[in-house]
């Protein structure tokens, strides 16, 4: 089981399809990044002519899985990952995602973790699934609490970022006694 943990199948429902990120995604995300790398509360965001060795580098980490964020019109038009994957306890993060701003507020980013949700839980027997964000992050926090996760608690002055800020990470998971729920509730936000 811990193998299929670091696997990056490809997934798809109607409104998204994650593949496995690729060196031929670069060109697509460096067009869908646009200024997102300028947002002062993130530094996981590449510019577009960072795109192809942000890619090589999320193809080089052995503890991360990384996909392309395909939208219905076939362009890549952003990134989210699996990371501190752990087999053996069945639990994982979903990070360092984003999504270009043309598709912000769309189906997309609620459509590829219905995906990601239902592999870590229906595929890879998950007991959790994390999801963090910076504390002074509304957009993102909203985004988490809309899909039905909960707040575990916030992990004061834990990580500084490349500007030198010191960021507070709300921590946010989902269990596999809440999937039931939170699918069905996905499920019927992006039927609407």
């Amino acid at each position: 089981m811990s193998s299929e943990f670091f696997a990056a199948p490809s997934l798809a429902n109607q409104w998204v399809r994650l593949e496995p990120i690729a060196p031929d995604h670069a060109p697509d995300l460096a067009q869908a990044v646009g200024d997102l790398h300028t947002l002062w509360y993130q530094d996981h965001v590449p510019t577009a002519g960072e795109m192809p060795g942000y890619i090589d580098r999320l193809l080089a980490e052995e503890d991360r899985v990384a996909w392309a964020i395909v939208a219905p019109d076939g362009r890549a038009v952003g990134v989210t990952t699996y990371l501190h994957l752990d087999s053996k306890n069945r639990n994982l993060e979903i990070g360092s995602t984003w999504v270009g701003a043309q598709h912000q507020g769309s189906s997309i980013n609620p459509a590829a973790k219905l995906l990601l949700l239902t592999r870590a839980f229906e595929e890879l027997g998950c007991l959790r699934v994390e999801i963090r964000t910076h504390y002074m992050n509304q957009q993102s926090r909203r985004a988490i609490e809309k899909l039905g996760a909960k707040l575990d608690g916030v992990l004061r002055r834990h990580k500084i970022l490349a500007s030198g800020l010191v960021r507070d990470t709300c921590v946010y998971s989902i269990l596999d006694t809440e999937w039931p729920e939170v699918k069905t509730g996905l499920e019927a936000r992006l039927s609407r």
